[in-house]
């Protein structure tokens, strides 16, 4: 079973992520991990090509991104499940869906979090996002 775990470095999301090591024995075999983070597109704006370039756009992404990734790579590590860790820009819940699609996988999990009162209630926006526009099954972890 091929699962996308959609990270973000909050407590939230590393939920998720322990949730899939202390429930794979659920799985005839150790599932096969995409650990996804993505990080939203910096805004364009006039003439800043002049300041920053195109590669130190990228590295801050990749940066932001393995810092995101860290401590579900470690946990993941330490349980012995292989992954795949991916950092993509983008649409949050859309790029989530798409690289879950893409990537065939047959399970989407993604830890919930909402920061009003009201979102706490409910799942968070993201959250509520993938489930909604996803064709891939969602796992929400709380």
């Amino acid at each position: 079973m091929k699962i996308l775990i959609a990270v973000d470095g909050s407590r939230n999301s590393l939920g998720a992520v322990q949730c899939l090591i202390d429930h794979a024995d659920w799985y005839r075999e150790k599932p096969e991990v995409e650990l996804l983070t993505v990080h939203l597109p910096v805004p364009k704006l006039p003439r800043m090509h002049f300041a920053v370039g195109k590669g130190q756009i990228q590295r801050y992404y990749q940066e932001e991104g393995d810092a995101r990734l860290a401590a579900a790579r470690r946990r993941l590590d330490a349980a012995g499940i292989k992954h795949k860790a991916t950092v993509l820009v983008g649409p949050v819940a859309e790029t989530i869906v798409k690289r879950a699609r893409d990537a065939r996988c047959d399970l989407i999990y993604i830890g919930t979090r909402g920061m009003t009162a009201v979102g706490k209630a409910l799942l968070g926006s993201t959250a509520t996002k993938v489930l909604h526009i996803s064709d891939t099954p969602v796992l929400l972890v709380r």
